[in-house]
């Protein structure tokens, strides 16, 4: 396998769609926080997930899940799901976006590169050992997130 990338622009830059669940039951959302590295002796990425967020029970529930990232033309699409719940509308149709199975788990037609990832680890990030100011700023008025670690299994290029 092999991803040659600015792994600080990446996520923050170029966003990614979060995917987790199967071909009959999933759901994506749009993520911009994440990391890239080895740790166990294997590649890995790392998500950050809003406890509150419809997408939390779907990476929860399953064993695999899949970071994708898309060329700018789909900016505005990530953006909406972004910012829509699942819970509240058919996403997926609202996209336009092409779901197909990668691996154990979903990703898009339209994905640049899917990273199909295996969960290895979930953490909640505790507000006690963050420094003052990024409490007050992410997490005052919204709920805490969870961290997922998850092993690259595959990388699956357009």
């Amino acid at each position: 396998m092999e991803f040659q990338t600015d792994i600080f622009k990446q996520f923050d830059k170029k966003w990614a769609l979060l995917t987790a669940g199967t071909k009959e039951n999933f759901n994506t959302m749009t993520i911009s926080w994440g990391g890239m590295g080895t740790l166990w002796g294997k590649p890995v990425v790392t998500t950050y997930v809003r406890t509150s967020r419809y997408t939390h029970e779907f990476i929860d529930n399953h064993d695999y899940f899949t970071v994708s990232f898309y060329p700018e033309q789909y900016r505005q699409t990530l953006g909406v799901l972004g910012s829509k719940s699942g819970r509240d509308m058919d996403k997926m149709k609202a996209s336009g976006l092409t779901p197909v199975q990668a691996g154990d788990s979903m990703t898009f037609q339209e994905a640049e590169i899917t990273l199909v990832c295996r969960k290895l680890m979930r953490q909640s990030l505790d507000e006690a050992n963050m420094p003052k100011e990024i409490v007050e700023q992410f997490y005052e008025s919204d709920a805490p997130h969870d961290m997922y670690i998850g092993e690259v299994v595959e990388i699956q290029k357009k």
